[in-house]
């Protein structure tokens, strides 16, 4: 029968630790990426155990003092037994115990670290891991719950979950909100808002010449107040998103949002308005039995050259005036704009991702997912540091842009533009 180590069972985890280590060349490459902080200790735990991981600290130690010889004296450094020790895992800590090295001389300052253990040390892993599995969906109420064999762990509460965590989601703020892209050549930004119980955040993402996507940055706040929308795009501009280059802007319709894009970037950049939202907006200002009409009507015009669904548009406002004025005024609202892509002549591919601003609700679909235990939040604060997690979290499975291989169309769109703007300036 196969022998079952517990972990509670000194002598059963001592004895397999010791094994290990005698026979230990299988696991000398880990020790060199435990050593070098290149392989996250949590996986190498789950497959050893807490006997691995002394394992692992005593063949460290060998590495100092050189092999053990009965009866034999040894070097500069010697071994002076064991004494415990604490390793800090992704989701807890873990008592061990680890061999003590002093130097031959003795005294004060005798003491020499293990490589290993040091590197195990660093807590910075257990912030990280903590922050991921929040991000999961894991709230710190079930904190307790979920991690394994909590009574054989030290020290790890539900309210230091909560300062970890706190602390690693500001550390990733800090780093979302310093990013630069003086070298990324973005043609797309797209913006558009999220809201968190009472609080509002908006966020831009961009997409470069390659089709890969980028979060550029958010600040607490609605799309509809003009401060916020302008100091958000003017901190773009300070992290290296410069103005002298013409882009395409997607948004929800915002009219501060339109009029910041047009006093921080100036008038000049394109801007696509969200035909989901203009749908939407229009939608619903309509009694249901004609909603199914006019969607129809508006997704069909959306698809034609610009100026003949312009005039298809036109003429459904014109027929929807009289007894439906809102949702007339509401389909004229920033009608061009709904069609900036048509008159840019790019393929239809490219023109349905570049239509909507789902490739900024499809990331703000997973922050929600990966924030839904959340049921109080407390300030602004909180709801930035969460936010840019989530999101930061989120952009690890972005892929390229849908038609992102008719991108050159739209490059060589901007800068035509651009060249004959410049051109009638000089």
């Amino acid at each position: 029968m196969t022998p079952v180590y517990q972990s509670a069972d000194r002598k059963d985890t001592s004895s397999l630790s010791e094994c290990l280590s005698q026979n230990g060349q299988v696991l000398l490459p880990m020790v060199e990426l435990i050593e070098q902080a290149q392989m996250a200790v949590d996986d190498f735990i789950d497959v050893l155990g807490r006997a691995a991981l002394e394992a692992v600290l005593q063949l460290s130690a060998q590495q100092i003092a050189g092999p053990r010889h009965q009866g034999q004296v040894g070097g500069d450094v010697r071994r002076h037994g064991t004494q415990p020790g604490v390793v800090c895992l992704s989701t807890r800590k873990v008592r061990v115990r680890k061999p003590r090295l002093r130097t031959k001389s003795g005294g004060k300052g005798a003491e020499v670290p293990i490589p290993a253990y040091e590197a195990m040390q660093s807590e910075a892993s257990l912030r990280e891991k903590l922050a991921s599995m929040l991000m999961s969906g894991v709230s710190t109420r079930s904190y307790e719950r979920v991690i394994p064999e909590m009574a054989e762990t030290c020290g790890v509460s539900k309210s230091s979950v909560s300062r970890k965590f706190a602390a690693a989601s500001a550390k990733q703020l800090r780093a979302l909100c310093e990013r630069r892209f003086d070298e990324t050549d973005l043609l797309i930004i797209y913006i558009d808002g999220v809201q968190f119980a009472q609080h509002h955040v908006i966020v831009a993402v961009g997409v470069d010449s390659e089709g890969y996507k980028h979060v550029l940055g958010l600040r607490e706040g609605a799309s509809e107040n003009a401060v916020v929308v302008k100091g958000l795009l003017e901190d773009l501009v300070e992290r290296g998103v410069s103005p002298e280059r013409r882009r395409l802007f997607v948004i929800d319709g915002s009219k501060a949002l339109r009029n910041a894009i047009d006093a921080v970037f100036g008038a000049g950049n394109p801007v696509q308005r969200c035909r989901n939202h203009k749908v939407e907006n229009v939608m619903g200002h309509l009694p249901e039995d004609l909603k199914d009409q006019v969607k129809t009507v508006m997704k069909a015009s959306y698809r034609l050259a610009a100026d003949d669904g312009i005039a298809k548009l036109k003429q459904q406002a014109k027929w929807l005036q009289s007894e439906h004025p809102s949702a007339a005024a509401s389909l004229l609202e920033g009608l061009e704009e709904t069609f900036t892509i048509n008159r840019l002549g790019l393929p239809p591919r490219l023109r349905r991702c570049l239509a909507t601003t789902n490739v900024i609700e499809s990331p703000t679909a997973g922050v929600r997912l990966r924030t839904r235990r959340v049921t109080n939040w407390q300030d602004g604060g909180m709801v930035l540091r969460w936010a840019a997690t989530a999101y930061v979290e989120t952009e690890k499975s972005f892929r390229r842009i849908v038609g992102y291989r008719d991108l050159w169309a739209l490059k060589a769109a901007l800068d035509e533009d651009q060249g004959r703007q410049e051109v009638m300036v000089a």
